[in-house]
């Protein structure tokens, strides 16, 4: 096997802190730092991010250099929106089916999530937001509208969604909202409430992402 190049081993770097969320949307790549980080040339480094550029994660400005591609937002949008109405249905559908296991799991599984919080990792948050959600929407009695749900998970995951790595500050939130959606399918609420809560649940972490990015576009307005 032939040993791994150093432009090799420089986008594997930039591409495992992509993934992982540590170099987030809008992060700029300074290349000499990331080459003194690896103990290289400058280089291979520039060779491994022009290959992120054909990729798509990255984008190179003039005067401002390469950075983390920001999630294309009208996509994002699009994805969040649909999904927020599909996952929305298919939690309230799946409520009156719910047995006390189930609220118990995905209580467990929000309490790990709340542990997380003081030392966060956002990929392995957002691997746990999806088993907590998973919980209770997959007793849905539709076939066609969970199908339409797991479309939406699976095209997030083809955006590189982990919002939480650049809005931490919704993942405390998240949690919260998660509890009120136990709380309203415990107490048998109506299936429209129920259904409202998870569709605003997703929604708001959809505007969060988006107040962050027009933020990195127009720092001045979000400093005003």
């Amino acid at each position: 096997m032939s040993a791994e190049s150093k432009s090799q081993r420089a986008y594997r770097f930039v591409r495992d802190r992509i993934d992982d969320g540590r170099y987030v949307p809008g992060f700029r790549l300074v290349l000499g730092q990331i080459a003194g980080e690896l103990d290289m040339s400058v280089v291979p480094v520039r060779e491994a991010i022009r290959l992120l550029e054909a990729e798509g994660l990255v984008t190179f400005e003039r005067n401002v250099g390469a950075q983390v591609a920001l999630i294309e937002e009208t996509e994002y949008l699009h994805t969040m929106q649909t999904l927020a109405l599909v996952e929305g249905a298919a939690t309230a559908l799946s409520a009156p089916t719910l047995m006390p296991d189930h609220v118990r799991r995905a209580r467990e599984i929000n309490e790990r999530m709340r542990r997380t919080l003081d030392d966060f990792e956002p990929h392995r948050f957002t691997e746990l937001n999806l088993e907590f959600h998973a919980v209770l929407f997959e007793e849905c009695p539709n076939p066609h509208i969970l199908d339409l749900v797991h479309r939406g998970w699976n095209r997030m995951r083809v955006l590189r969604d982990s919002s939480f790595s650049f809005v931490p500050g919704r993942a405390r939130e998240s949690v919260a909202e998660h509890e009120r959606i136990l709380e309203l399918i415990e107490a048998g609420a109506d299936p429209l409430d129920i259904e409202l809560a998870a569709r605003a649940h997703r929604t708001a972490t959809l505007d969060a992402v988006l107040a962050y990015q027009s933020g990195l576009k127009h720092p001045q307005a979000a400093n005003a």
